[in-house]
């Protein structure tokens, strides 16, 4: 009698489960890394799942028919979600953002925010809660989405061209949908709405002002990122990254800027306005211009697992600590002992000859999947 082989899914990336021994350590809000920066942004990945196929992200060619997503039971549940978020909080995290794989197909997201939306920080402020999504369901969901305490939300779109658009999203989904959905996103109050560009030259660069005209006067700010290495499945070659240098010079040659200032301390985003009016554009420069020095992101991904960088190789397994029944006091200790021996700063330690401003990358195989920990 022949035995049918189930991948586990949840074992595909390493991972341990951090130290609850020796004595306890309290949060204070003022939790610190090796390099002196604190914890203040959590992403949380809500699902591994995805209703598109970016070619940068989820390409077809591995995520196909037959690809092992988590099963239900290895996710967090949404009180073991709220529990970790209570904890992380209380270690000086004030904005949390819900990633996925695409976060609006998990089921009755909103119960999560309503209890997301109801902690606070130690100093008795309002989290600020958002959200990522591609916006194939936004128009669906932005008033539940608000109703439940949501903030606000980011909104990931490529191009307007149609065929381009479906054949980065491989999955023949119509640009208007997405451009209803931001809309239905403004009308109710989900702001400020960012839409998240990821440039990849040769593919998607001759939509850069097409996409600057669309949203300069339409209340949403659009920031362009650069195609970055992470994971190992999209074929990440360093030549289809163009500087965002070079994004901002083409728009300002038609459409002049003017800087702006950074709006908090470990903001990823360059901003510029727009000279003639109001309309904000950012750059993320994550290849050319490493921002790792004022990183102060954790993730976690959809069954529990703490990455302390976005090109991390191995996680913290924080979802044994929470069902194995550590006290909030453990945990919290856990969490402290990560983060205070963090030493992660991937960008800033790729080469980069001074006399060519290139990077050179060695993309690790074992490297952990965006869409596995959120973007």
């Amino acid at each position: 009698m022949s035995s049918k082989v189930i991948p586990v899914a949840d074992l595909r990336y390493g991972s341990v489960v951090p130290d609850v021994s020796g004595p306890l350590i309290a949060p204070n809000g003022l939790l610190e890394d090796t390099l002196g920066r604190p914890l203040k942004d959590l992403r949380i990945s809500v699902t591994d799942r995805c209703n598109f196929r970016c070619v940068y992200c989820m390409p077809r060619a591995v995520f196909d028919q037959n690809y092992a997503f988590l099963p239900h039971a290895s996710l967090l549940n949404f009180e073991e979600i709220e529990r970790a978020a209570r904890i992380f909080v209380a270690h000086g995290v004030e904005k949390i953002r819900l990633t996925g794989g695409e976060p609006l197909l998990r089921k009755n997201l909103e119960v999560l925010i309503e209890k997301l939306a109801r902690l606070e920080t130690p100093s008795g402020h309002a989290l600020d809660l958002t959200l990522t999504t591609n916006g194939s369901l936004l128009a669906r969901k932005a008033r539940s989405l608000k109703d439940a305490g949501l903030s606000r939300v980011t909104v990931s779109l490529d191009a307007l061209d149609e065929p381009l658009f479906k054949r980065m999203n491989d999955a023949d989904f119509p640009v208007a949908d997405v451009l209803h959905g931001i809309d239905v996103a403004l009308a109710v109050g989900l702001a400020p709405l960012k839409i998240n560009m990821v440039v990849k030259r040769g593919t998607n660069d001759h939509e850069i002002l097409p996409m600057a005209r669309h949203f300069k006067d339409s209340g949403a700010i659009l920031r362009f990122i650069e195609y970055m290495d992470v994971g190992a499945s999209n074929g990440w070659n360093m030549a289809e990254v163009l500087r965002s240098a070079d994004v901002i010079a083409r728009i300002d040659a038609e459409l002049p800027l003017l800087p702006l200032g950074r709006q908090a301390a470990g903001e990823t985003a360059q901003r510029w306005r727009y000279a003639d009016g109001p309309g904000e554009i950012g750059v993320i420069s994550s290849v050319t211009q490493a921002f790792c020095h004022a990183c102060t992101r954790a993730r976690l991904s959809t069954e529990g697992r703490l990455y302390l960088c976005l090109f991390a190789n191995r996680g913290y397994d924080l979802r044994t600590l929470l069902r194995d029944g550590a006290s909030d006091a453990q945990v919290e200790t856990a969490l402290a002992h990560v983060w205070h021996g963090r030493t992660d700063r991937y960008s800033e330690l790729r080469a980069q000859p001074a006399d060519t401003g290139a990077v050179t990358v060695s993309v690790d195989p074992g490297r952990v999947e965006m869409s596995y920990i959120g973007g």
